[in-house]
């Protein structure tokens, strides 16, 4: 019969027969459907190491890990704002404080009375120190003062009594200076071991993957590896900032203590005895006698 077709014709794709007579046009088809990271080398040649160092970097973290895997990176994402806040925070106040110490002595014992330097006292900063001190001192003066002939007056003498409001004030405001050191030491020492158990599970990730596929290529373990890597990486990035401000702001504060009951130390010598010892460094200067 004239109808039948015959047993040897194949039904042709369209498709693959531009591609056989386009050989340019197929190759930049197949360049084109290739993952990224790979390309046509890689294919004709079986590498899939390009496709396995894509699995690598922060996105693909973020997009594949797990509930625990998350959890670890938001702790360490929680630790390193509020390090980078107290970083900040006691940078700025500390150099605050060291810029206006000088002015504030001098102001103080070049006053012209203790009335007038008490009123320069009170405009200064909440945050400022050396101020909050000194007031400290003449209310205590003050306070006893206005106690004379009383049981205060009797039980404590004015220097004990001015001595314990300057002790007072000394330790509140070195214990101002000191804060967020706390944070600043427990998160430096525990922020390498929350990486190392992000490290730990993007590896305990990369077993199970071999386990599953049977063999331990590139492609299989490079994403929880390069979980496992990243977790590192951002444990010590915590950590070391952290550290490295502990220890800078704790000898900061050991100058600064040691201006403090040096300060303290003149201020009880005025408002006890009303005269500073000679010799301070700050204060009025001292004027030869005249001849005469």
């Amino acid at each position: 019969m004239q109808d039948q077709v015959p047993a040897s014709t194949e039904m042709v794709d369209p498709n693959a027969a531009a591609a056989t007579l386009d050989p340019g046009q197929a190759s930049l088809d197949v360049s084109s459907a290739l993952p990224p990271g790979m390309d046509r080398l890689d294919l004709l040649m079986g590498n899939t190491d390009s496709l396995a160092l894509s699995k690598m970097g922060f996105a693909h973290l973020i997009d594949n890990a797990d509930i625990v895997g998350m959890v670890a990176f938001t702790a360490m994402g929680i630790m390193s704002l509020l390090v980078w806040y107290y970083i900040l925070y006691n940078a700025l106040r500390l150099v605050s404080v060291r810029a206006r110490t000088q002015r504030i002595m001098e102001s103080f014992w070049e006053a012209s009375s203790p009335r007038e330097a008490i009123e320069q006292l009170r405009n200064e900063p909440e945050y400022e120190p050396f101020s909050k001190i000194a007031l400290d001192a003449a209310f205590a003066a003050e306070h006893h003062s206005d106690a004379l002939g009383g049981r205060m007056a009797e039980a404590l003498s004015r220097h004990e009594f001015i001595d314990r409001a300057l002790r007072s004030g000394v330790q509140r405001e070195a214990a101002r200076m000191e804060s967020g050191l706390t944070l600043l030491a427990s998160v430096g020492s525990t922020a390498p071991f929350v990486g190392l158990f992000g490290t730990v599970w993007g590896i305990y990730h990369a077993l199970i993957n071999i386990g599953q596929s049977g063999e331990a290529t590139l492609d299989v373990v490079a994403g929880p590896v390069g979980e496992a890597l990243i977790m590192t990486c951002i444990g010590l990035g915590v950590a070391i900032p952290s550290v490295l401000a502990y220890n800078y702001f704790v000898r900061s504060n050991k100058a600064l203590n040691a201006s403090f009951m040096a300060f303290a130390h003149d201020l009880l010598d005025y408002f006890a005895t009303g005269n500073r010892v000679r010799g301070q460094r700050y204060g009025n200067k001292q004027h030869a006698p005249s001849a005469g």
